[in-house]
């Protein structure tokens, strides 16, 4: 489909900008039948069952944000696949207190400390999870404080919990149109098979892991964004779906302006978890400031899109267009606007 150029009037990362090695039809296909996209169709299945769609506490951005009359307190819950715990006990223990404080940080907020739930079977196999949150809470300075614990259990299973706070939120809820979209993601690592997950952290000096946690809380702060999300198992593109169903936007991706890492391809980044991975929607007055913030860090960010009116979040490459969901006609989380305007 061919479609008037996308002028945003800015210089869409042209010096990080890759040349499209697939064919966009392709690409295309293999997005729409992305496993870690379908996964995200759960949440709407389960807010309904348990009525919490049209509480006064939007359902829908990577923490739960209560106000308290001193900013916000954050509340974030991760669980992990069994396949994932099993086949790397370590890392999903690491991951288990990564993934929420990425969640906290999402929302422009600091993490106070995490609680854990483990089942394992035996001392044997809790040891390496254990080990694994342990390092992490200690290199990102976040405790652990709490938890349940039975090793009593005849599989491997993981869920963690965290505590955060915020001054001034970034939202899953505030993208307009106009916005640039912006894709922040620290290259400095490698994949970790055999799954997609783009490992960021393990070796780096944790002084620089917790200096990095301070960007988004800092843009929010500045009022540099007030949109934000991580992106999680949906990759890129299955974040940015989300991000603009909860808005009530559309969002065009310029798949030539996503910075990708040496030696990866284009199809497998736009599906890759990353353990330093955000998205957020800019005014394009805040762009240069906000990109200035992640190269102050030596994060690589880049703006890869435009929000725009509508419902439809598409892929381009030049002149050519194709939409990979329509939230309004095929909604995929069913938590967008309309059920908070109450």
């Amino acid at each position: 489909m061919m479609v008037p150029d996308i002028n945003i009037g800015i210089n869409i990362g042209i010096n990080m900008a890759i040349n499209l090695d697939t064919d966009l039809e392709v690409l295309a296909t293999k997005l729409r039948s992305s496993s870690g996209i379908a996964a995200k169709h759960d949440i709407g299945a389960v807010t309904a069952t348990l009525g919490v769609k049209d509480k006064s506490v939007p359902v829908g951005d990577d923490c739960a944000a209560l106000p308290d009359g001193d900013g916000y307190l954050l509340f974030a819950i991760e669980g992990f696949i069994n396949a994932f715990v099993t086949a790397d006990p370590w890392f999903a223990g690491w991951c288990g207190v990564m993934v929420n404080i990425s969640d906290v940080v999402a929302m422009g907020g600091r993490p106070t400390a995490v609680v854990d739930a483990v089942w394992a079977k035996g001392e044997d196999g809790a040891t390496p999870i254990l080990e694994g949150m342990r390092a992490a809470a200690e290199a990102y300075g976040v405790p652990i404080v709490g938890g349940h614990t039975n090793i009593r259990n005849d599989r491997s299973q993981l869920s963690v919990a965290i505590l955060g706070r915020a001054k001034q939120l970034l939202t899953s809820f505030d993208a307009r149109p106009g916005d640039v979209l912006v894709a922040a993601v620290d290259h400095r690592g490698r994949y970790r098979a055999p799954f997609d997950n783009w490992e960021a952290a393990t070796t780096a000096p944790p002084a620089r892991l917790r200096g990095d946690l301070e960007i988004l809380p800092q843009i929010a702060e500045a009022g540099l964004a007030v949109a934000a999300k991580d992106i999680s198992q949906g990759g890129i593109v299955g974040t940015a779906i989300m991000l603009a169903e909860c808005s009530g936007v559309g969002i065009d991706i310029d798949v030539t302006a996503i910075p990708v890492p040496a030696g990866v391809s284009l199809d497998r980044w736009l599906s890759t978890f990353p353990s330093f991975g955000y998205l957020l929607s800019v005014a394009p007055e805040n762009l240069d400031a906000l990109l200035a913030r992640f190269a102050a860090r030596d994060i690589c960010a880049a703006a890869i899109g435009i929000v725009r009116a509508g419902s439809a979040v598409a892929i381009t490459h030049g002149r050519d267009r194709i939409v990979i969901r329509d939230h309004r006609e095929t909604p995929l989380m069913g938590l967008g606007p309309m059920e908070h305007s109450a």
